[in-house]
C-alpha cells in the first residue's frame, strides 16, 4: 500500500475530510510518551502530523513487541470506533509528534446523527487502517513464532 493510500484524510471526500477536522485540536507528544495500554479505554484517536508513534503488544517475560510503526498522515486508534472501545493494543511515540486528536464520544455523536458521515468515516477506517493493521499484526506474529519462512508465505511470496 502507498504512502498515500494509507492516510485516513485522503480516503475522505473533502466535505467529510472538513466535518472530521472540526472535531480536531492539535497536540505536540514528546518521544518516549505511553499513549495508551492494550485493554485501556478507547476515549480518542489521533492523525499524526509529523513524528513516529510504534503499535506494541505487551507478551509476558518479552515485554513489548512492536507490530506497526505509524507515521505522518496515518491513523493512531481505531478502537473508540467499535464496541467495547477499548485499546487492542499499546502505543508510545518513539520521536515527537504532532498530531490531531480527536474526542471519541464527540466522533461518535456525529457519525450517529449524520449516517452519510458515519458510513464515509467507518469505511475509511476499516479500509485504512483495521485490515492494514491486521495484517501487519499477523506478520509480526508469523515473524516471532512461525515456522522459518512463513513471513515470506504471509506476504503472498513462496517459502523456501
Amino acid at each position: 500500500m502507498t504512502a498515500q493510500g494509507r492516510r485516513i484524510l485522503s480516503a475522505l471526500g473533502p466535505e467529510h475530510r472538513d466535518r472530521l477536522l472540526a472535531f480536531a485540536r492539535g497536540v505536540s507528544l514528546p518521544a518516549g510518551l505511553r499513549l495508551f495500554e492494550e485493554g485501556g479505554a478507547a476515549d480518542r484517536f489521533w492523525i499524526i502530523r509529523t513524528g513516529i508513534v510504534v503499535l506494541d503488544v505487551h507478551e509476558p517475560g518479552r515485554g513489548a513487541l512492536v507490530v506497526e510503526t505509524l507515521g505522518e498522515g496515518e491513523l493512531l486508534g481505531w478502537s473508540w470506533l467499535f464496541e467495547p472501545y477499548c485499546w487492542h493494543l499499546g502505543a508510545r511515540t518513539r520521536s515527537d509528534v504532532e498530531a490531531y486528536e480527536f474526542d471519541a464520544h464527540r466522533v461518535r455523536a456525529a457519525i450517529d446523527e449524520d449516517p452519510a458521515f458515519g458510513l464515509a468515516v467507518t469505511r475509511s477506517v476499516a479500509g485504512v487502517a483495521i485490515g492494514r493493521r491486521l495484517r501487519a499484526a499477523r506478520t509480526r506474529l508469523l515473524d516471532l513464532y512461525g515456522p522459518p519462512g512463513s513471513r515470506t508465505a504471509a506476504a503472498g511470496g513462496e517459502a523456501p
